[in-house]
């Protein structure tokens, strides 16, 4: 694999490795505030790939790094548990507390705040997600996008050193799809930490992000730009999961 192009040490970075049960053959690094979309076949690896930054799945070899802290190291034997990272992690199907409302929802990832903190922040959170008059609804009682919103807010809500984005426009209809994306691309005006967006749709991956992975079977055949990408394919394969014929 190539090494990874920011050796400083600001950001995210990632190395991992194994042949089974699931395969992974990954190198990264993402910047603080820059996007770094991950696209691939459903089944490529690319979930798994987040949970491992996350710590919610430990590889066999690698290291992940975010800024000066170690997260996992497999040689040295490090592996910080997913509370000890901060990670803002945000799923495709929001993962909100149905009997909560928007606010509690969001008050979830304030627990190592006081008590007569946590509903100033939350609703401050909610009131930068456009949720202000929202914030005492339930779930149900919301939209996909309001949703959504909410699920952002509360990975906010940890003030994270990395923001995980797994699918999270893919179960909204299209009008509300473009309203997030442009939410994002606010949010990073503001928020100077690396962002992993997992995402099947090309069209949103070449529109927000900065750099672009194209995973398949656990493996990272090219990285890039993606205009780059998408006009110069390092393979047939690429191409193939791209639908391009190689340049």
């Amino acid at each position: 694999m190539a090494e990874i192009a920011d050796a400083s040490g600001a950001g995210l970075h990632v190395r991992l490795a194994q042949a089974g049960p699931i395969p992974l053959a990954v190198e990264l690094a993402c910047r603080p505030g820059e996007l770094h979309a991950i696209v691939g076949p459903s089944g490529a690896g690319k979930t798994t790939l987040l949970k491992a930054i996350a710590g919610l799945y430990q590889p066999r070899e690698g290291r992940i790094t975010c800024g000066p802290s170690v997260w996992f190291d497999a040689a040295a034997g490090t592996w910080l548990a997913p509370q000890a990272r901060r990670v803002g992690l945000v799923f495709q199907a929001y993962a909100l507390f149905p009997h909560m409302s928007a606010q509690s929802n969001v008050e979830t990832s304030l627990a190592s705040q006081p008590r007569a903190e946590r509903a100033a922040r939350a609703l401050a959170l909610l009131t930068q997600m456009g949720l202000a008059d929202k914030a005492h609804r339930r779930p149900a009682d919301l939209s996909g996008g309001e949703q959504q919103r909410v699920a952002l807010a509360r990975a906010l809500a940890r003030t994270p050193d990395v923001l995980l984005l797994d699918e999270p426009f893919a179960a909204v209809d299209r009008r509300t799809r473009r309203r997030l994306q442009q939410d994002l691309q606010d949010l990073r005006r503001t928020l100077q930490v690396p962002i992993l967006l997992v995402t099947h749709d090309l069209d949103e991956a070449c529109a927000l992000a900065d750099q672009m992975s194209v995973l398949h079977e656990g493996q990272v055949l090219q990285t890039g730009a993606p205009d780059e990408v998408m006009a110069r394919p390092a393979s047939p394969l690429v191409a193939d999961l791209l639908d391009l014929t190689p340049g």
